[in-house]
């Protein structure tokens, strides 16, 4: 796994964070469940293909 890819998702989390405190605060407390779930979906589109990798690392070691 890449050092790159960890700070990014660091980002992602940090800028998430910051949104849902600014939009709670602004009572929005729906939006603010909105970001963290793009978010989240955000987050393991950057990871999908670390996942595909792993799984493709198993069935070889494995023999499947």
């Amino acid at each position: 796994m890449e050092l790159d890819l960890i700070f990014k998702i660091a980002g992602v989390g940090i800028i998430v964070a910051i949104l849902n405190i600014l939009l709670k605060r602004a009572d929005r407390d729906e939006y603010g469940m909105m970001i963290t779930i793009a978010g989240i979906i955000i987050v393991l589109m950057m990871i999908i293909n670390e996942i595909s990798v792993l799984f493709e690392t198993v069935k070889t070691v494995f023999g499947f």
